[in-house]
C-alpha cells in the first residue's frame, strides 16, 4: 500500500531546521517536491539555504528517517540546487516565528534593489535604527546586528 503524497509532504515538512529549530523545513521553503511512484518508492527534493550549508546532511537524514518510519517504500532524499533557494521562500509563519525568537527576518528582496540601504527592524523594539556588527553570526545565513534605540544585539536572517 502506498502513502499519499500529501502525507509524505506533511511528515517531511515537519522536520525542524537543526540550526533554527523554531522553524520547519516547510516553513523555510527547503522542502521542494515530493513524489510517490507506483511501487511506493518515495522521492523527496530539498534545497539548502546555502550550497555549503553544514546542516544539510542532518536535514537529509532527519527527512529520510521520519518519512521511512511512516511509509513502507524506499525513501530517497535528493539535494536540488537549481533553482537556488531564496529568502523569498520563507513563509509568513516563518518570518513571524523568527521575530518572536529574536531574529530579524529577511527583508523582501525587491527592497534590496533600491540604491539606498533598507533598514533592518529590531525584533525586540521594532526600531529601524540598527547597524551590522558582524556579517556572519551563529550560522552563515545570519548576521549580527545591534539596535541603536534599545541597545539590544540580535541576529538577522540575511536576504539572498
Amino acid at each position: 500500500m502506498s502513502i499519499a503524497v500529501e502525507d509524505v509532504r506533511r511528515v517531511a515538512g515537519e522536520v525542524p531546521d537543526p540550526e533554527i529549530p523554531v522553524l520547519t523545513i516547510a516553513e523555510l521553503g527547503i522542502l521542494r517536491d515530493v513524489r510517490v511512484d507506483e511501487s511506493g518508492g518515495i522521492d523527496i527534493d530539498i534545497t539548502p539555504t546555502y550550497s555549503g550549508c553544514p546542516a544539510l546532511d542532518v536535514i537529509r537524514e532527519d527527512v529520510q528517517r521520519r518519512v521511512a518510519a511512516s511509509a513502507a517504500g524506499d525513501v530517497r532524499v535528493h539535494v536540488v540546487l537549481s533553482p537556488p533557494w531564496s529568502s523569498d521562500a520563507l513563509s509568513e509563519d516563518a518570518r513571524r516565528k523568527l521575530r518572536e525568537h529574536g531574529v530579524a527576518p529577511p527583508r523582501p528582496r525587491a527592497g534590496l534593489r533600491m540604491a539606498l540601504p533598507v533598514a533592518v527592524a529590531c525584533p525586540v523594539c521594532g526600531s529601524a535604527r540598527t547597524e551590522e556588527v558582524a556579517h556572519f553570526a551563529g550560522t552563515a545565513c545570519q548576521g549580527l546586528r545591534r539596535c541603536s534605540s534599545c541597545s539590544e544585539p540580535f541576529q538577522h536572517f540575511k536576504e539572498h
